[in-house]
């Protein structure tokens, strides 16, 4: 009676907990779709309008944990790659000390030299303190350059760098705050001379400041786990540029990034847990506006030649939606002079520039770990758009995981990526340990 009495209370725990999956699941879906709302804008009403940045490499998931789930890391339990995700949660971690290495070979489906090489490490110091560190290196591989007549002018390997350094702070039991601190630098030409122009490296300084609440009493459902929610902002800097010519040139933003995240560790019996995540990310990069082709005129949207914080506030408004053209393609003007814009598609177009990760994560022993997760992002924003899976295993102090991810269209330059990590932590300490969550 006993036994049968124990399978049903899993089996009652394991329906509340797949009802919150659904949920979750279900609102990430639903968010990803495209409604028109009442102004009845479609997808298929917005124009392609990606926003580009300079250094894209400092935004690239250099971990195989959080590339297992989705990409939503923002508020997993801490680990030595948090200095990426959140250095604030750093401050729950039960280990004492962690170092990491990553490496991932990118974009295969075009070449088979470029990779991008992660390592990283963090310790607590006392209760209410951490510090971390990181170094990101990105390399490009070989390329030829040539000239306007194809003749070869040399071989080169570019490559960029990132140096990070992290600290964490506890506000309270519960709340941690952190910030990181950025160098970064970009040879992608070699000093070259291109149309009369002399290169240089771009070099840029950047910060991120963190944010966590963690609750390792919560209940969901009836089933008792560990919440995170995790906010941060990333790469905070300077404007990049990689010429000489004209020092008030305005140069190319930094993929400043706003991440929400959210997570929670169901506890199911003493071997299993199973994490849910959720991540909403938005570049905080103003969105380039629509330009007249005849006049050149500004048909929608707002100057983007604008400095880093005025940048930050003016991308949560500045979508210019979609402009009304005529049987030939020419922009529609209204009685006032002003250019005809759909209604509702600049508050589409806003909206579709959230991208949204979920992932779950499922160990058993705090030995093996199974992960799935996928990312969306907006077909007028770049279409990345795919499913990732994972393990992880754990033996004593050493850890190894693996991702792999799935593309929805075969065309996608990363698909079948993969992503290696190894990492070594250093023992907890009961005395200050606040979270038995599996990393």
């Amino acid at each position: 009676m006993r036994i049968f009495a124990s399978l049903n209370l899993r089996k009652e725990k394991m329906n509340k907990l797949f009802l919150s999956v659904s949920l979750l699941f279900s609102s990430a879906v639903a968010l990803a779709q495209p409604t028109g709302g009442g102004s009845g804008v479609t997808q298929e009403d917005l124009q392609l309008n990606t926003i580009t940045t300079a250094l894209p490499f400092m935004s690239i998931t250099p971990d195989s944990r959080a590339g297992g789930m989705g990409d939503a890391g923002t508020a997993l339990s801490p680990n030595s790659t948090s200095i990426y995700w959140n250095t604030a949660v750093l401050n729950f971690s039960e280990e004492r000390s962690e170092v990491s290495v990553s490496y991932t070979p990118w974009l295969r489906q075009l070449t088979n030299d470029i990779h991008l090489s992660y390592v990283s490490a963090y310790g607590r110091i006392g209760d209410r303190h951490s510090v971390a560190g990181a170094l990101r290196y990105f390399s490009l591989g070989s390329i030829t350059f040539t000239d306007i007549n194809g003749d070869v002018l040399r071989e080169d390997k570019p490559s960029e760098f990132e140096l990070t350094g992290g600290y964490a702070f506890k506000t309270s039991d519960r709340t941690s705050v952190g910030i990181n601190g950025k160098f970064a630098y970009s040879n992608l030409t070699g000093g070259l001379i291109v149309g009369g122009i002399q290169t240089e490296p771009g070099i840029a300084g950047a910060a991120d400041i963190s944010f966590a609440f963690f609750n390792d009493e919560a209940k969901i459902g009836g089933i008792r786990g560990t919440y995170i929610f995790g906010a941060t902002i990333n790469n905070i800097g300077n404007k990049v540029k990689y010429n000489t010519v004209g020092a008030n040139a305005p140069g190319d933003f930094l993929p400043m990034n706003l991440k929400i995240g959210n997570s929670f560790n169901a506890k199911l019996d003493k071997f299993n847990s199973l994490t849910l995540s959720i991540d909403l990310q938005k570049l905080l990069v103003p969105t380039p506006p629509v330009y007249d082709g005849l006049t050149g005129e500004l048909a929608s949207g707002m100057n983007n030649n604008i400095g880093v914080i005025s940048g930050m506030l003016q991308s949560f408004y500045d979508a210019p939606g979609r402009v009304v053209e005529d049987a030939n393609g020419d922009f529609v003007k209204n009685s006032d002079g002003s250019y005809q814009v759909v209604k509702g598609s600049k508050f589409k177009e806003e909206m579709s520039e959230i991208n949204i990760a979920t992932g779950l994560e499922y160990w058993y022993n705090n030995i093996l770990a199974v992960r799935a997760g996928f990312f969306y992002e907006s077909k007028n924003k770049g279409a990345r758009q795919y499913f990732n899976a994972g393990v992880g295993f754990k033996y004593n102090k050493f850890g190894i995981d693996i991702s792999y991810l799935i593309a929805l269209q075969r065309t996608n330059p990363l698909a079948n990526t993969l992503r290696f990590s190894l990492r070594y932590s250093f023992g907890g300490d009961s005395a200050t340990s606040t979270s038995s969550t599996p990393q």
